[in-house]
């Protein structure tokens, strides 16, 4: 069964596209399979049943059932490659 993936940002959809191609190619590269949600940071209560992760370039201090990750390093470029790790760690749990 897919990994329910929330990708978050503040619109959902500016930034969460960036982060959104790289989950999407970092799960291809590993046969991962995910189900990917590219949502608006506000809406991420409506997953809280459903979702095994969430990956945000937007701030948020709401505590979840399931791991966050920040992924603001896709905007700047700076530590991206261990973010994509702790994403694939999280995948392949």
């Amino acid at each position: 069964m897919a990994k329910q993936v929330l990708v978050a940002c503040g619109a959902g959809i500016a930034t969460s596209t960036v982060v959104n191609s790289a989950i999407e190619e970092l799960a291809k590269e590993n046969n991962i399979k995910v189900d990917l949600k590219q949502i608006k940071i506000a809406e991420v209560g409506a997953y809280v049943d459903t979702a095994d992760l969430l990956v945000t370039t937007a701030m948020t201090k709401t505590e979840y059932p399931f791991p966050v990750i920040n992924a603001r390093t896709f905007l700047t470029g700076i530590g991206v490659e261990d973010t994509k790790k702790q994403i694939l760690d999280e995948l392949q749990k």
